[in-house]
């Protein structure tokens, strides 16, 4: 029987060996036994046999594998390939879009367009880096170009609000929405947190159509009364996964119960009622159930891409198994060579502590780095990550603080120095980098360490073998490390 066997993984590998030569694997490995090829399935009797299934043993530091692309990538259908002018979009936006170097809308732009347009409550889930702010902010821009003359101007008056979760988001959407709409006759107004009691005590008086906000301090602006909510007749949910999370739902709720959120907005002028978009690259398939005390779930329309909660297929991806001490020293290799070859590199740290560790010593090392993490002071938090943004610095160490949202096309590297426990925080940190308009050269590369980092990779490596969607992509992770403490619990641990 052992002789049988030998025969048997000898012409395999020597099968795979020859496939090798036709073309590149989807997934390289170390050991080429571990090899995975486009169309190639696996026996339910004998299961899959994965390159990190041995990963728990301390022999097996140093090794590593590639995930190049997913198998059997779908493409999107030719339905989807429209001009702006096919999908309805004014001429005036056109023109905007044109001055910008868009000549077609990406297909998540072309397919949300038409839901919004008509009024619809819409779930916008698509990939990192696809477009999906263009996606929203142009047909609300043309509804409040169709709109605002039939609208009563009135200082801190929005027609439509978007929402986001973190202050640099709000502030990068708002650049975007004020650069469509710099020959436009539309107000753009950026309203984020701190210094809110200020803002309280002297409040803004602004005209403003198109408000951009982090949700704490619209939501005190609102219930003081500063900021009227009865001429908003859109709002967007950018990061809906995040704010839809525990930690901020009931906060969300209660802001949302002050909107006359319809089924389905009466597309007319003016409007009546509001409608809602959630936008977002993660979302869970089963929304919270806090989701029914301000809209009915049953309204929203979903609009998608094939890719969602899959790794992007344009972008490789290096998973690394080391010893904890040997991080550092292999850091400092990749960073030397990024810092070499001018290639703008984030490195993601699960905790502040390592955050700040990671730039010391890459400093200390004499590679100019900066950090920003969820503690530093907002004014110095955005000021270095515009250092990052315009150039200045080539090498930018983060916490999750700067996985979801950002734009930033120079970002060519991406190493998660701590492999993130959930597949969401994968996914929004690897689309850092690959996005609409940036290089081709991009990259991610992995430190696995942990017992719990192996658990994730192992099924983030089995899903691209059977070319499923990644597991658990579901953004409420207080709900997860709840359930996870009352399972230990449940078990004397």
């Amino acid at each position: 029987m052992s002789k049988l066997r030998q025969l048997l993984k000898l012409s395999y590998c020597r099968y795979y060996s020859a496939q090798a030569k036709k073309k590149l694997p989807i997934i390289s490995c170390k050991r080429a036994e571990f090899n995975h090829y486009e169309g190639q399935s696996y026996s339910k009797f004998e299961g899959v046999k994965l390159a990190s299934q041995g990963w728990l043993n301390a022999k097996s530091k140093n090794d590593y594998f590639i995930i190049y692309g997913n198998a059997n990538k779908k493409e999107e259908k030719e339905v989807y390939k429209k001009s702006f002018e096919e999908i309805g979009l004014c001429e005036e936006l056109k023109e905007v879009m044109l001055h910008l170097g868009y000549s077609l809308p990406t297909a998540i732009q072309a397919k949300s367009f038409p839901s919004i347009m008509q009024g619809y409550n819409t779930v916008m889930t698509a990939e990192t880096g696809c477009g999906k702010t263009l996606a929203y902010l142009l047909p609300v821009l043309q509804h409040i170009m169709e709109w605002k003359a039939h609208v009563p101007e009135e200082f801190n008056s929005p027609m439509a609000v978007v929402i986001t979760p973190s202050r640099e988001l709000a502030t990068q959407i708002g650049e975007v929405a004020q650069k469509l709409t710099e020959n436009l006759n539309i107000n753009v107004s950026t309203l984020i947190g701190g210094k809110t009691k200020k803002k309280l005590l002297d409040p803004p008086v602004e005209y403003c159509d198109l408000l951009v906000t982090t949700l704490g301090a619209y939501s005190k602006l609102v219930t003081t009364g500063i900021f009227k909510v009865h001429n908003v007749h859109h709002i967007i949910l950018d990061e809906a996964d995040t704010l839809l999370d525990d930690s901020f739902i009931d906060k969300l709720a209660n802001l949302m119960k002050k909107f006359a959120i319809q089924f389905k907005v009466e597309i007319k002028t003016p409007p009546k009622g509001c409608q809602v978009t959630l936008v977002s690259a993660t979302l869970p398939h089963e929304l919270p159930e806090a989701v029914n005390s301000f809209m009915d779930p049953q309204s929203l329309r979903t609009v998608t891409t094939s890719n969602i909660h899959k790794l992007l297929p344009h972008v490789p991806h290096k998973f690394f198994r080391l010893g904890k001490a040997q991080k550092p020293m292999e850091l400092l290799k990749l960073v030397q060579t990024d810092v070499n070859l001018k290639r703008p590199v984030m490195i993601f740290s699960n905790k502040t502590s390592t955050c700040d560790f990671v730039s010391m010593f890459l400093n200390e090392n004499n590679v100019e780095c900066i950090n920003i993490n969820g503690q530093m002071a907002v004014p110095l938090k955005q000021g270095q990550l515009d250092l990052y943004k315009n150039g200045q610095v080539n090498v930018l160490s983060c916490t999750d603080i700067a996985s979801r949202g950002l734009d930033i096309l120079r970002t060519r590297h991406i190493i998660n120095y701590d492999f993130p426990l959930y597949t969401a925080d994968y996914i929004h940190r690897c689309g850092r980098t690959g996005r609409l308009g940036s290089d081709v050269d991009c990259y991610v590369t992995n430190f696995i360490a942990w017992p719990r980092e192996i658990q994730v990779v192992q099924k983030i490596e089995m899903s691209v073998r059977r070319n499923n969607e990644l597991p658990n992509v579901n953004a409420n992770i207080r709900r997860q490390i709840e359930a996870r403490i009352a399972n230990m619990a449940s078990k004397g641990l």
